[in-house]
């Protein structure tokens, strides 16, 4: 977990925002763990700083107790927050940049952002949490792989809890998100972010009902992203699974 130094917030909820502490303190620990040694760079919108403090201080225990007892450098728990306020680049080290750029998550979810990471001519976007949004389709355009957030839920849920309209209203429909896929054409479309909701007497709509769904709008190549997914970019985009992790070891 060590590995992982450069970490990329999209917005303030708390799902994106709980697995911080985990990848932080964890890749801190003795190996098999992490031992990190140099601070956690961590870029996001202008008020991540104010967070990245608070959990410090509500970890603060835990640290000083393993500085002592486990002699862990205190450089390794540090945070280095890089914060911006505006679409732009962000990132540009070793001819790969991240260029963070504003989606719309809804009138009162802001600030709200999305990423383009660009590498040797080879292109990623993550839609981060959005509505349809244009701004997002022009980044995307033309990209290798765009990585994309989707919702739905099925009528009578809706019609039996009117603050299910209000989660939806959030999100990006299959049926806009084949859009967004059709007009930005991704060498391959891939969604992540499932918010398929559920409740008495309205079963989560399935994966191929959202395939289908989305094919209303879309025919091109797409991917229902699973934990542990990852892409190989080239002439083409190649995915791989990771059937399994094993750790050794234990955690104090």
């Amino acid at each position: 977990m060590r590995e992982i130094d450069n970490v990329f917030i999209t917005h303030f909820h708390s799902d994106h925002l709980t697995g911080i502490p985990d990848l932080w303190l964890t890749g801190w620990l003795p190996p098999p763990f992490g031992k990190r040694t140099t601070p956690l760079r961590v870029y996001g919108p202008a008020g991540l700083k104010n967070i990245l403090e608070g959990m410090r201080q509500a970890f603060e225990p835990n640290i000083q107790i393993r500085i002592v007892d486990e002699r862990l450098p205190e450089s390794g728990v540090q945070f280095d927050v890089k914060e911006f306020s505006a679409d732009g680049v962000v990132f540009n080290e070793q001819g790969l940049t991240v260029t963070a750029f504003a989606v719309d998550h809804g009138e009162h979810i802001k600030p709200a952002y999305g990423y383009r990471i660009d590498y040797a001519g080879r292109s990623v976007v993550i839609s981060g949490d959005t509505r349809f949004d244009e701004n997002l389709i022009e980044m995307a355009r033309g990209s290798d792989l765009l990585i994309h957030e989707v919702a739905a839920a099925r009528q009578e849920l809706i019609n039996f809890d009117e603050r299910i309209q209000l989660i939806l209203n959030h999100h990006t429909a299959p049926e806009e998100a084949g859009i967004v896929f059709s007009r930005a054409s991704p060498k391959l479309a891939a969604y992540t972010h499932f918010v398929l909701l559920n409740g008495p007497g309205a079963p989560e709509v399935t994966l191929e009902e959202l395939v289908k769904r989305t094919r209303e709008n879309y025919s091109g190549p797409l991917q229902l992203g699973e934990d542990l997914m990852g892409f190989e970019i080239g002439e083409t985009v190649q995915i791989h699974k990771i059937l399994s992790l094993k750790f050794s070891g234990e955690m104090g």
